[in-house]
């Protein structure tokens, strides 16, 4: 483990509280985030994440230097996936996109939350059983196999375990009240739908933990290194899911190229343990390597996919806006993946909604 100067601690605790802070601030009042705000928040949140690394190497040295750019931006290229599923949420949910960025920076604070714990856990329990690592490895596997063979589950916000304990505690409204999270009706507390989509968000990033957390700790096991990267990776999805949110279908082959990462970090899993369980002379893969093949594979997957973008007539057109779903599909939601969804999301919910009136 590194000896991490608490100076050092304090100094990263007190930069993502301020930016948080700062970032609340300047989006206290409802607006959307343009392309060109959010382009300029993007630079912030990378600049903040370069600045920490410069002084991560200056403070402890070359290779924990270059785990943490490793670290960061291999969490970077896995959160990619969870854009997808934010703009799955905010189509089923029917979230203005005015409302889109507080939800997401709620979401940003429990992700943070949950993040410290999985990774204080996975750490924990790495340095003390390094055979585990094994399962890591066949967790990265599957997950690689099922990205190679396009069979990824579809999220289903509705059926999501964090909404449903939501609406165990408390009665979810049918109607949005602004960027309110509750409001009283009858004289009883109640929440809006606001609340359900920032549920559904957690328990999107719960899921997605089950391949960040073990993909890190390929990377690194010290705590420091592992929650900082993934922190300040975190920190930045909201910037980066405003910046790309009408560009995500062009990246048709990032899937693929997320495939090949996670596959290699599975081998680098299996060498890890295998030095350090089986025998000394197993060879493991440095960082800078790792650094270079996750730089490598994504560039390729980005341009791979702009040269060759998808067809007009396959490509699904962005989710519009619109207001929040009825009261019978908000009580019994159907999953995303369903005709209907997919109706809504390619025509727009208010094409959709004419039909549905005609019909």
């Amino acid at each position: 483990m590194l000896e991490v100067p608490l100076w050092l601690w304090v100094a990263f605790a007190a930069t993502v509280v301020v930016s948080l802070a700062v970032d609340l601030l300047a989006h206290r009042a409802e607006h959307v985030i343009g392309f060109k705000e959010a382009v300029a928040w993007s630079a912030v949140w990378v600049g903040l994440a370069l600045v920490f690394g410069a002084v991560v190497f200056l403070v402890l040295g070359t290779t924990a230097g270059t785990e943490y750019t490793t670290a960061w931006l291999l969490e970077k290229s896995l959160s990619v996936d969870n854009l997808f599923v934010f703009a799955v949420i905010f189509a089923y949910f029917r979230v203005p996109r005015a409302y889109q960025h507080r939800v997401l920076f709620f979401g940003v604070m429990g992700a943070l939350v949950f993040r410290g714990i999985f990774l204080t856990l996975g750490v924990a329990v790495v340095s003390r059983f390094t055979a585990v690592l094994f399962a890591f490895a066949a967790v990265l596997f599957y997950s690689t196999y099922k990205l190679l063979r396009g069979e990824e589950e579809g999220f289903d916000p509705g059926k999501s375990f964090a909404l449903r304990m939501l609406r165990k505690v408390i009665p979810v409204r049918d109607e949005y009240a602004g960027m309110s999270f509750f409001v009283k009706e009858a004289g009883k507390r109640v929440a809006t739908p606001l609340l359900a989509v920032v549920a559904a968000i957690e328990a999107a990033d719960l899921v997605f933990a089950v391949d960040s957390v073990p993909a890190v700790l390929a990377v690194s096991d010290d705590l420091f290194i592992v929650y900082t990267s993934n922190a300040f990776a975190i920190l930045g999805l909201r910037a980066l899911y405003f910046l790309l949110s009408g560009l995500l279908d062009r990246f048709h082959y990032l899937n693929m190229g997320l495939a090949v990462i996670l596959g290699f970090i599975g081998v680098k899993l299996v060498l890890q343990a295998a030095h350090k369980t089986i025998s000394p002379g197993v060879p493991e893969i440095p960082s800078l390597i790792s650094l270079a093949v996750i730089v490598v594979v994504l560039a390729a997957s980005v341009v791979l996919s702009l040269r060759r973008p998808v067809p007009p007539q396959l490509a699904p057109a962005a989710p519009a806006d619109a207001a929040p779903r009825s009261d019978t599909a908000a009580k019994n939601p159907g999953p995303v993946s369903s005709p209907r969804a997919e109706r809504e999301q390619r025509d727009g919910p208010e094409e959709h909604s004419d039909r549905r009136d005609n019909d």
